[in-house]
C-alpha cells in the first residue's frame, strides 16, 4: 500500500527539490507531479510507485547520522570525583548531563535530575556535596556508532537524555535531545 498522495508534495518539499527535478528522477512528466500534488489527478498504481520509490531513494540519500550532528570532544567527569565538581561542570558549561567514566570506560552517568532526585531522598545538599559522583551516579548512556542513522538515535534519547557517539569503539562525541531538535526542518 502506498502512502497518500499528498504526502508527495510535503517530501519532495522538504528534500529541497522542485517537480521538474522531481519528475526527471522518477522517469515521470513534470505535469503529472504538478497535476498529483494539486489533486487534479488520481495516477496509475505505477507512476505513483515510481514517484514514492524516488522520493524514498532521495530521503536515504539526505538521511542524517550521527556523525553528521554530535558534539566532538565529550565532557566528563570520573566516578571518584566530587558532586560539588560535576555540579559546577555542568553550571558552567551549561550541560544538564554528564558521562561517568573510569579511566577511558563509560561506567555511568550524571544528570540535574540525579542530583535533584538525590536531596528528594533526604541527603542534605552538606553530605551531597562531600559525595563522589560514583555514589549517585545512573546507568551509562547509550553508545551507537557514528555511522548510526537519526531515527535509531532519536529512538534512543526517547530513554536516555544522551547519547554517546563512538568511532572504532572510542568515545568521540555526544548527542542529546537539544542537538537532535537542531537538525529538524534543516536539510
Amino acid at each position: 500500500m502506498l502512502p497518500p498522495l499528498e504526502d508527495i508534495g510535503k517530501r519532495r518539499r522538504r528534500l529541497g527539490i522542485n517537480q521538474r527535478q522531481l519528475a526527471k528522477l522518477a522517469g515521470v512528466s513534470q505535469s503529472l507531479i504538478a497535476k498529483i500534488e494539486a489533486g487534479q489527478i488520481n495516477p496509475s498504481y505505477q507512476k505513483a510507485k515510481l514517484i514514492f520509490d524516488t522520493l524514498e531513494m532521495l530521503e536515504r540519500r539526505v538521511e542524517h547520522k550521527a556523525k553528521d550532528i554530535y558534539h566532538k570532544g565529550v565532557v566528563g567527569v570520573n566516578r571518584d570525583d566530587p558532586v560539588v565538581k560535576a555540579t559546577r561542570i555542568m553550571h558552567e558549561g551549561g550541560y544538564s548531563q554528564l558521562p561517568v567514566f573510569d579511566g577511558e570506560k563509560v561506567v555511568g552517568s550524571i544528570t540535574e535530575k540525579t542530583v535533584l532526585d538525590s536531596t528528594l531522598k533526604g541527603i542534605s545538599i552538606d553530605r551531597l556535596s562531600r559525595m563522589r559522583v560514583g555514589e549517585i551516579m545512573e546507568e551509562p548512556f547509550p553508545l551507537v556508532d557514528e555511522s548510526a542513522p537519526l531515527p535509531a538515535i532519536s529512538a534512543l534519547l526517547q530513554y536516555a537524555p544522551a547519547v554517546l557517539v563512538t568511532k572504532m569503539g572510542k568515545i568521540v562525541g555526544i548527542i542529546t535531545k537539544a542537538d537532535l531538535l537542531k537538525v529538524v526542518g534543516r536539510p
